[in-house]
């Protein structure tokens, strides 16, 4: 018999993988299903970023091995895209290290950082792939909740002075999934502050930094673009901080895996050495695909937007119409929803049963985290006629 390593047993379990399996059985079942459990945006990826990608098919040179080095044009355009973003100046040679989605990113790091037994602080309820790294890591994990009375922002001070004396990383996310909450920047000062006090790194995971639909209020940001801050505006000199950046939302290109990390030097570089020991980069013709999507034409982002707070609004519309009430995001492509006080305490069994029914997935708020049983996370991934129709469905089934 095969013996697996003790690492794999957190990893059982996944939510999306959970809802997979739901879907699968309504399907079998001749359900028509609305499929809302996945954050997998329906929008295009812009003609001129494929058209780069297309070029590059046919140039032979893009066809072997890219090292670090061959990097360099990507690098640089992300730096540029940076800082005229936040007015943080960054250096592409140490600062910036392209990754297969931010999901590398916050998967390896905590092999850089952890020792076994050592402690991540994450969001909960946070991303899924926070965690299972900490897990692979052989780390332990200290989960902070998000609560919706203190705008879904972890209380730092309620850390425990024990826990914080074996922390080696703490993982925030704003704009945050799943909550869609947003941070401001005294916020992430607050942290900066915190994690330099007890020798923490803070690692950001930022793929919503776009899909923004009303400022956080508190950004000073002068004239810089963002609606929503970097955790490097809260550190500038990068003495503590790593940022995880992805072009699967803000340029529809979460198919072809492509993001990148930026911020303290030191982190960049242990990055790289796990990232060396395990894979080469992307094939060339996408990150040629990237740079266009950094440095060429912003309409399609700004085109994103403006879809998805159509469907947002739609959607809220709809479930207030049938007297479920959720506070709108101002931000993400995301509606975290309270559920009736009668699936209060079992989300997991509100979502499979929802699907088999009425063939609408969604994905279960105790899926991302124990703070977040009591919620459900519906994905906003369809016109918003079709999710119109998974309101009424879903009214039925309560």
């Amino acid at each position: 018999m095969i013996e697996f390593a003790k690492r794999l047993q957190p990893l059982q379990s996944n939510v999306f993988a959970d809802m997979d399996r739901a879907k699968a059985i309504a399907l079998a079942a001749g359900r028509e299903i609305i499929d809302l459990s996945l954050g997998s945006s329906d929008l295009p990826t812009e003609a001129h970023v494929i058209e780069a990608i297309a070029r590059s098919l046919h140039d032979p040179s893009t066809h072997g091995y890219l090292l670090f080095h061959a990097t360099q044009g990507f690098r640089q355009a992300a730096a540029s895209w940076y800082e005229q973003k936040f007015g943080i100046k960054v250096d592409p040679e140490t600062e910036v290290l392209p990754l297969i989605g931010s999901q590398e990113g916050t998967a390896h790091l905590p092999l850089a950082l952890l020792n076994p037994g050592d402690f991540a602080l994450l969001l909960d309820p946070g991303y899924p792939s926070h965690a299972g790294g900490v897990y692979l890591a052989s780390g332990q994990i200290y989960p902070m909740p998000l609560r919706a009375e203190n705008d879904f922002l972890p209380v730092l001070s309620d850390i425990p002075a024990a826990v914080l004396a074996q922390s080696r990383m703490m993982v925030l996310s704003y704009p945050h999934n799943p909550t869609a909450a947003i941070a401001p920047l005294s916020f992430f000062k607050e942290a900066v502050a915190f994690c330099q006090q007890h020798n923490i790194v803070l690692v950001h995971d930022f793929p919503y930094v776009d899909l923004v639909f009303e400022g956080t209020g508190d950004r000073g940001l002068g004239e810089n673009s963002a609606l929503v801050p970097s955790i490097l505006q809260a550190d500038p000199d990068k003495s503590i901080s790593i940022e995880f950046f992805t072009l699967s939302k803000s340029y529809n290109m979460g198919g072809f895996r492509i993001g990148y990390a930026i911020g303290n030097a030191e982190l960049i570089r242990a990055l790289r050495q796990v990232k060396a020991a395990v894979d080469f980069n992307q094939y060339r013709g996408i990150l040629n695909g990237a740079i266009a999507a950094l440095t060429g034409p912003q309409a399609g982002v700004e085109k994103a937007v403006e879809t998805f707070r159509k469907r947002r609004d739609a959607f809220i519309n709809a479930l207030h119409r049938i007297d479920w009430h959720v506070p709108t995001p101002k931000a993400t492509m995301y509606i975290w929803a309270k559920l009736p006080p009668t699936w209060s305490q079992n989300s997991r069994e509100f979502c499979t049963q929802l699907v088999e029914k009425t063939g609408v997935a969604a994905s279960p708020g105790t899926g991302f985290g124990k703070s977040g049983e009591g919620y459900v996370r519906f994905a906003l991934v369809h016109e918003p006629p079709l999710l119109e129709t998974a309101v009424e469905r879903i009214a039925e089934f309560l």
